[in-house]
């Protein structure tokens, strides 16, 4: 990393420029625009993320408190915070999404061989979707109640690397199953869904495609028994047989035969129930596989602690989405310096580092390398705690 740079210019290195360009073209991003330019606006949106500033007034505080250093930053225009709404309001949101799509492409392919949880080479995603909620005088137009507004995140989250390989922004009222006809199944990849995602037309559409899927049947899903395989009922199975759909409507949509596995929670006491169309794996992999679909669920809680996505700068449509997708991307920009850096701090960790460390003229490699006099402390005291009878 050049020396003297600042940290935020040193991250800013990992952004595709060239491709970024080629999208603002695409989308005529910069039509009658002299000064605040697309990638100023960017900037100046990663700031807001990294720091955790709350508003426009913040942004353009803090931005210009540091005005002599903004042209090394990257920005080139001047800040005001009605520069920087009228951008978010009018720029197209579309730039940031394919943004953030390019930099997910780039992720993926750093943790394509991360481990998982279970031994597997296949592919692993879970799909699901949260809601953000927004306040319902200020943005009329996300509606789905009489008292409630909200957009929905739909998200495929890769498990190799915790990376959403697919984000699609709805307004709340959209369901999720819908949202699984805008997926190219990957043959061979497993996809983890919830029982919400219960369509079996669809369930076969990934079945035809040569993919794998595991999901939680719903409790009044009506089956006929064809053959069963021995379990062991010491670790919690109960069953795992050969099924096909009861009903003539089900049948039709999915008539192919199905594995139902169930299983006792040892903790709970609930009997859990999963249909597979993979007949191979034993029937313990199949249950972990389900379990590993929490990920998804830390993800959203992660990101809307961590990101700001509760709290926007514009109350329009385009504002809101741009300010998902520029959080986003920087979510994936630091996991992408985390791969290439080799760091093993958490994410929280390096948002934690970097939003006081910005200004500094430090390499980003030696800011966010963890002390290796506090990491061989930590070793000692867990080797004493670990011998201490």
């Amino acid at each position: 990393m050049h020396a003297g740079r600042f940290v935020f210019a040193q991250l800013m290195q990992y952004v595709p420029w060239k491709r970024f360009q080629r999208l603002v073209a695409k989308y005529a991003g910069e039509r009658y625009v002299k000064r605040f330019s697309c990638a100023d606006q960017f900037l100046c949106m990663a700031f807001a993320q990294l720091t955790y500033r709350e508003s426009l007034r913040d942004i353009e505080a803090c931005l210009r408190s540091q005005s002599a250093k903004l042209y090394h930053l990257g920005i080139r225009g001047r800040i005001s915070r009605s520069t920087l709404a009228d951008a978010n309001e009018r720029r197209d949101w579309r730039i940031y999404a394919d943004l953030a799509q390019a930099l997910i492409h780039t992720a993926r392919s750093l943790y394509a061989h991360e481990p998982l949880a279970v031994e597997l080479d296949n592919a692993v995603y879970v799909m699901d979707a949260t809601l953000i909620e927004l306040c319902v005088s200020l943005f009329p137009w996300a509606r789905y109640a009489s008292t409630q507004a909200a957009v929905k995140m739909h998200t495929l989250l890769d498990l190799r690397g915790n990376i959403p390989s697919f984000v699609h922004l709805t307004d709340a009222k959209v369901y999720e199953t819908a949202v699984l006809d805008m997926i190219v199944p990957e043959p061979g990849a497993f996809y983890v869904l919830d029982r919400g995602f219960t369509d079996f037309t669809r369930l076969h559409r990934l079945h035809r495609a040569g993919a794998f899927f595991v999901i939680r049947a719903r409790s009044n899903l009506r089956t006929q028994r064809r053959a069963s395989r021995e379990v062991d009922r010491l670790s919690g199975m109960r069953s795992d047989q050969t099924v096909v759909l009861a009903t003539a409507h089900s049948r039709r949509n999915y008539p192919e035969a199905l594995r139902r596995v169930r299983i006792k929670d040892p903790i709970s006491g609930k009997s859990l129930v999963f249909l597979t169309n993979e007949f191979n794996l034993p029937a313990m992999t199949i249950c972990e596989l389900y379990r590993m679909r929490w990920q998804v669920e830390l993800f959203f809680k992660w990101i809307k602690q961590h990101l700001r996505i509760k709290a926007f700068f514009g109350v329009s449509q385009n504002a809101v989405k741009t300010q998902i997708w520029i959080a986003l991307s920087v979510y994936v920009l630091i996991a992408i310096v985390k791969k290439r850096l080799q760091l093993e701090a958490s994410m929280y960790e390096l948002l934690q580092v970097l939003s006081i460390n910005l200004f500094e003229t430090t390499p980003v490699d030696q800011l966010l390398q963890r002390d290796p006099l506090l990491a061989n402390e930590r070793d000692s005291q867990n080797q004493l705690t670990l011998f201490d009878f």
